[in-house]
């Protein structure tokens, strides 16, 4: 299996003036599906809160190829594109495609695991470590280097 997929449908709520959905609303259905995948890999946010990690952004990249109009079901792909062996950071990559299954979107989002009490990035816990590694990757999945001490 090369993604998960997550099928959903455009609402009213996700149109821009143009009368297609609108930039950002792409951008909430890949944090859903992102929520869950983490779901369907045991790992549901309320256990992530309980561990006392929740994940951040640093940069989403969107690219946009085809128009998706209200009401219209599209899917949302997932994969692990790059991830630093001890979880710590990484990269998530979101294909976005029409009914038809054309590729109407791709969204690239770099990040890592903040601990909310520090307010600090931080290695998960080995459990999530151990999914994320397990997990879905992308056919160009690349290991983030770990961290030079100097």
């Amino acid at each position: 299996m090369s993604e998960v997929k997550y099928k959903f449908r455009v609402r009213w709520a996700d149109l821009d003036p143009n009368g297609h959905m609108r930039h950002t609303a792409y951008n909430d259905y890949c944090a859903q599906a992102r929520l869950m995948y983490f779901e369907e890999i045991s790992m549901p946010f309320q256990k992530l809160l309980e561990m006392n990690v929740g994940p951040i952004l640093f940069r989403e990249d969107t690219r946009f190829f085809k128009e998706i109009r209200m009401n219209e079901e599209f899917e949302v792909g997932f994969t692990i594109s790059k991830l630093r062996k001890d979880g710590s950071k990484w990269s998530f990559r979101h294909n976005i495609y029409t009914k038809d299954g054309d590729l109407s979107a791709k969204i690239d989002v770099d990040g890592a695991w903040l601990d909310i009490e520090k307010r600090r990035t931080t290695v998960p816990p080995a459990e999530l470590s151990g999914l994320l590694n397990d997990g879905i990757k992308s056919e160009d999945f690349e290991w983030i280097p770990d961290k030079v001490k100097a």
